[in-house]
Protein backbone atom coordinates (compact mmCIF):
# COMPACT_ATOMS: atom_id res chain seq x y z
CA UNK A 1 0.00 0.00 0.00
CA UNK A 2 1.58 3.12 -0.95
CA UNK A 3 0.13 6.48 0.05
CA UNK A 4 -0.90 8.99 -2.74
CA UNK A 5 1.25 11.89 -1.05
CA UNK A 6 4.19 9.50 -1.95
CA UNK A 7 6.35 10.10 -5.16
CA UNK A 8 7.87 6.48 -6.30
CA UNK A 9 10.27 6.62 -8.93
CA UNK A 10 8.09 4.93 -12.07
CA UNK A 11 12.29 2.83 -12.20
CA UNK A 12 11.59 1.96 -8.23
CA UNK A 13 10.68 -1.65 -7.63
CA UNK A 14 7.70 -1.79 -4.96
CA UNK A 15 6.88 -5.54 -3.78
CA UNK A 16 3.02 -5.91 -3.44
CA UNK A 17 2.38 -5.76 0.71
CA UNK A 18 4.91 -2.98 1.10
CA UNK A 19 3.34 -0.12 3.59
CA UNK A 20 4.63 3.21 2.16
CA UNK A 21 3.85 5.99 3.91
CA UNK A 22 3.11 9.98 3.66
CA UNK A 23 5.02 12.17 1.79
CA UNK A 24 7.98 9.23 1.37
CA UNK A 25 10.42 9.81 -1.87
CA UNK A 26 11.99 6.94 -3.00
CA UNK A 27 14.51 7.32 -6.44
CA UNK A 28 15.06 4.82 -9.25
CA UNK A 29 16.48 1.39 -9.18
CA UNK A 30 15.73 0.89 -5.55
CA UNK A 31 13.93 -2.37 -3.64
CA UNK A 32 11.59 -2.22 -1.44
CA UNK A 33 10.58 -5.69 -0.22
CA UNK A 34 6.67 -7.09 0.69
CA UNK A 35 7.05 -7.39 4.28
CA UNK A 36 8.80 -4.09 4.78
CA UNK A 37 6.51 -0.47 6.71
CA UNK A 38 8.07 2.81 5.77
CA UNK A 39 7.26 5.56 8.16
CA UNK A 40 6.04 9.23 6.31
CA UNK A 41 7.95 11.58 5.08
CA UNK A 42 11.19 9.17 4.64
CA UNK A 43 13.59 9.88 1.70
CA UNK A 44 15.14 7.12 -0.09
CA UNK A 45 17.65 7.75 -2.50
CA UNK A 46 18.45 5.32 -5.95
CA UNK A 47 19.59 2.02 -5.88
CA UNK A 48 18.31 1.13 -1.98
CA UNK A 49 17.43 -2.62 -1.17
CA UNK A 50 15.45 -2.72 2.03
CA UNK A 51 14.67 -6.48 2.84
CA UNK A 52 12.25 -7.60 5.75
CA UNK A 53 10.35 -7.75 7.81
CA UNK A 54 11.69 -4.23 8.47
CA UNK A 55 10.10 -1.57 9.73
CA UNK A 56 11.36 2.24 9.31
CA UNK A 57 9.65 4.91 11.36
CA UNK A 58 9.17 8.68 10.29
CA UNK A 59 11.99 11.15 8.82
CA UNK A 60 14.65 8.86 7.91
CA UNK A 61 17.20 9.32 5.08
CA UNK A 62 18.69 6.56 3.31
CA UNK A 63 21.21 7.31 0.78
CA UNK A 64 22.38 5.27 -2.39
CA UNK A 65 23.72 1.64 -2.23
CA UNK A 66 21.83 1.40 1.31
CA UNK A 67 21.18 -2.56 2.71
CA UNK A 68 18.64 -2.23 5.37
CA UNK A 69 17.11 -5.09 6.75
CA UNK A 70 18.65 -8.16 4.86
CA UNK A 71 19.52 -11.73 6.07
CA UNK A 72 22.50 -11.89 8.27
CA UNK A 73 25.44 -13.27 7.47
CA UNK A 74 25.67 -15.46 11.03
CA UNK A 75 26.17 -19.37 9.82
CA UNK A 76 23.51 -20.26 12.27
CA UNK A 77 21.11 -18.08 10.29
CA UNK A 78 18.58 -20.69 8.53
CA UNK A 79 16.36 -18.26 7.00
CA UNK A 80 13.86 -18.02 10.19
CA UNK A 81 11.50 -14.96 10.35
CA UNK A 82 13.13 -12.10 12.31
CA UNK A 83 12.98 -8.78 12.33
CA UNK A 84 14.82 -5.17 11.69
CA UNK A 85 13.10 -1.75 13.41
CA UNK A 86 14.11 1.29 12.51
CA UNK A 87 13.03 4.74 15.27
CA UNK A 88 12.29 8.01 13.39
CA UNK A 89 15.01 10.86 11.73
CA UNK A 90 17.95 8.69 11.47
CA UNK A 91 20.59 9.20 8.46
CA UNK A 92 21.72 6.05 6.75
CA UNK A 93 24.44 7.25 4.64
CA UNK A 94 25.78 5.52 1.41
CA UNK A 95 26.80 1.53 1.19
CA UNK A 96 25.51 1.24 4.72
CA UNK A 97 24.90 -2.12 5.65
CA UNK A 98 21.97 -3.16 8.63
CA UNK A 99 21.16 -7.23 9.41
CA UNK A 100 17.88 -8.56 10.79
CA UNK A 101 18.44 -10.43 14.25
CA UNK A 102 18.71 -14.01 14.89
CA UNK A 103 16.08 -16.40 16.96
CA UNK A 104 19.55 -17.35 18.81
CA UNK A 105 19.09 -14.16 20.64
CA UNK A 106 14.97 -11.94 20.21
CA UNK A 107 14.70 -12.27 16.84
CA UNK A 108 15.86 -8.34 16.33
CA UNK A 109 18.22 -6.12 15.45
CA UNK A 110 16.58 -2.31 17.29
CA UNK A 111 17.86 1.32 15.84
CA UNK A 112 16.58 4.29 18.04
CA UNK A 113 15.84 7.80 16.66
CA UNK A 114 18.12 10.74 15.20
CA UNK A 115 21.38 8.80 14.88
CA UNK A 116 23.33 9.05 11.84
CA UNK A 117 25.27 5.91 10.32
CA UNK A 118 28.37 7.73 7.80
CA UNK A 119 29.13 5.88 4.76
CA UNK A 120 30.56 1.93 4.99
CA UNK A 121 29.02 1.28 8.42
CA UNK A 122 27.75 -1.69 8.95
CA UNK A 123 25.17 -3.17 11.96
CA UNK A 124 24.91 -6.71 12.34
CA UNK A 125 22.22 -8.98 13.58
CA UNK A 126 20.24 -8.53 17.23
CA UNK A 127 22.10 -5.39 17.70
CA UNK A 128 20.38 -2.84 19.64
CA UNK A 129 21.46 0.76 19.09
CA UNK A 130 20.00 4.03 21.11
CA UNK A 131 19.44 7.15 20.04
CA UNK A 132 21.57 10.36 19.21
CA UNK A 133 24.23 7.77 18.13
CA UNK A 134 27.19 8.62 15.39
CA UNK A 135 29.00 5.96 13.67
CA UNK A 136 31.82 7.57 11.61
CA UNK A 137 32.88 5.85 8.10
CA UNK A 138 33.34 2.26 7.91
CA UNK A 139 32.82 1.59 11.59
CA UNK A 140 31.23 -1.86 12.39
CA UNK A 141 29.77 -4.07 15.09
CA UNK A 142 29.22 -7.21 15.01
CA UNK A 143 26.51 -9.32 16.19
CA UNK A 144 24.68 -8.97 19.45
CA UNK A 145 26.34 -5.35 20.39
CA UNK A 146 24.50 -2.78 22.33
CA UNK A 147 25.16 0.49 22.11
CA UNK A 148 23.63 3.24 24.35
CA UNK A 149 22.39 6.78 23.62
CA UNK A 150 24.64 8.93 22.68
CA UNK A 151 27.50 6.90 21.35
CA UNK A 152 30.08 8.29 19.39
CA UNK A 153 32.24 5.53 17.36
CA UNK A 154 34.75 6.72 15.65
CA UNK A 155 36.05 5.62 11.39
CA UNK A 156 36.78 1.98 11.01
CA UNK A 157 36.42 1.05 14.53
CA UNK A 158 35.22 -2.17 15.23
CA UNK A 159 33.14 -3.66 18.23
CA UNK A 160 33.37 -7.40 19.26
CA UNK A 161 30.53 -9.39 19.43
CA UNK A 162 28.24 -9.33 22.70
CA UNK A 163 30.06 -6.42 24.18
CA UNK A 164 28.06 -3.26 25.06
CA UNK A 165 29.03 0.27 25.07
CA UNK A 166 27.14 2.50 27.64
CA UNK A 167 25.85 5.73 26.59
CA UNK A 168 27.75 9.01 26.42
CA UNK A 169 30.87 7.18 25.65
CA UNK A 170 33.57 7.94 23.08
CA UNK A 171 35.40 5.56 20.93
CA UNK A 172 38.40 6.86 18.88
CA UNK A 173 38.95 6.11 15.32
CA UNK A 174 40.15 2.60 14.45
CA UNK A 175 39.77 1.11 17.81
CA UNK A 176 39.29 -2.26 18.52
CA UNK A 177 36.81 -3.13 21.37
CA UNK A 178 36.63 -6.24 22.78
CA UNK A 179 35.31 -6.01 26.57
CA UNK A 180 32.23 -3.49 27.52
CA UNK A 181 32.85 0.30 27.97
CA UNK A 182 31.18 1.45 30.51
CA UNK A 183 28.71 4.82 30.72
CA UNK A 184 30.56 8.10 29.93
CA UNK A 185 34.36 6.62 28.67
CA UNK A 186 36.80 7.58 25.81
CA UNK A 187 38.03 3.95 25.06
CA UNK A 188 40.97 3.77 22.13
CA UNK A 189 43.29 1.13 20.86
CA UNK A 190 44.21 -1.73 19.83
CA UNK A 191 42.75 -3.41 22.15
CA UNK A 192 40.87 -0.27 23.26
CA UNK A 193 41.53 0.86 26.96
CA UNK A 194 39.82 3.51 28.72
CA UNK A 195 41.51 7.15 28.41
CA UNK A 196 38.94 9.26 31.07
CA UNK A 197 35.92 11.06 31.10
CA UNK A 198 34.00 11.98 27.62
CA UNK A 199 33.73 15.52 29.55
CA UNK A 200 33.10 17.65 26.65
CA UNK A 201 30.52 15.59 25.46
CA UNK A 202 28.49 15.59 28.66
CA UNK A 203 29.17 19.71 28.86
CA UNK A 204 27.47 20.05 25.32
CA UNK A 205 24.70 17.93 26.42
CA UNK A 206 24.19 20.13 29.36
CA UNK A 207 25.41 17.67 32.17
CA UNK A 208 25.30 19.44 35.16
CA UNK A 209 29.20 20.63 36.58
CA UNK A 210 28.70 19.23 39.85
CA UNK A 211 26.99 15.75 38.18
CA UNK A 212 30.30 15.57 35.71
CA UNK A 213 32.72 16.37 39.06
CA UNK A 214 30.76 13.16 40.87
CA UNK A 215 31.26 11.14 37.85
CA UNK A 216 35.14 11.89 37.68
CA UNK A 217 35.09 10.46 41.34
CA UNK A 218 33.31 7.30 40.50
CA UNK A 219 35.69 7.28 37.12
CA UNK A 220 38.79 7.75 39.74
CA UNK A 221 37.80 4.87 41.78
CA UNK A 222 37.31 2.78 39.29
CA UNK A 223 40.66 2.78 37.24
CA UNK A 224 43.17 5.44 38.90
CA UNK A 225 42.97 3.91 43.17
CA UNK A 226 44.21 0.11 42.42
CA UNK A 227 41.02 -1.41 43.90
CA UNK A 228 38.84 -4.32 42.39
CA UNK A 229 35.58 -3.98 40.76
CA UNK A 230 34.01 -4.80 43.53
CA UNK A 231 35.93 -2.47 45.76
CA UNK A 232 35.33 0.68 43.60
CA UNK A 233 31.92 0.23 43.02
CA UNK A 234 30.80 -0.12 47.17
CA UNK A 235 33.48 3.16 47.31
CA UNK A 236 31.24 5.24 44.96
CA UNK A 237 27.84 3.68 46.90
CA UNK A 238 29.14 4.24 50.27
CA UNK A 239 29.69 8.37 49.27
CA UNK A 240 25.80 7.87 49.62
CA UNK A 241 24.96 9.63 46.63
CA UNK A 242 21.79 8.53 44.68
CA UNK A 243 22.64 10.29 41.28
CA UNK A 244 20.82 8.52 38.40
CA UNK A 245 24.34 9.23 36.60
CA UNK A 246 25.96 7.58 39.23
CA UNK A 247 23.71 4.67 39.12
CA UNK A 248 23.91 4.11 35.42
CA UNK A 249 27.38 3.51 35.84
CA UNK A 250 27.26 1.39 38.26
CA UNK A 251 25.05 -0.85 37.41
CA UNK A 252 26.20 -1.44 33.49
CA UNK A 253 29.80 -1.96 35.52
CA UNK A 254 27.49 -4.22 38.15
CA UNK A 255 25.89 -6.36 34.78
CA UNK A 256 28.54 -6.46 32.53
CA UNK A 257 28.81 -10.24 31.71
CA UNK A 258 32.36 -9.91 29.21
CA UNK A 259 34.21 -7.73 31.99
CA UNK A 260 34.68 -3.61 31.26
CA UNK A 261 37.99 -2.32 29.92
CA UNK A 262 40.89 -1.16 32.04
Amino acid sequence: MVNSTSLIHPQAIIEDGAVIGKNVKIGPWTHIAANVVIGDDCHISSHVVINGPTTIGKGNRIFQFASIGEDCQDLKYAGELTELVIGDNNTFRENCTVHRGTVQDKSLTQIGSNNLFMAYTHVAHDCMVGSNCILANGASIAGHVHVGDHVIIGGMAGVHQFCHIGAHCFVAANSLILKDVPPYIMASGQPAKPFGLNSEGLKRRGFDPDVILQIKRAYKAIYRQGLTVDEAIAKIKSAENDLVELTLFTDFIKSSSRGIVR
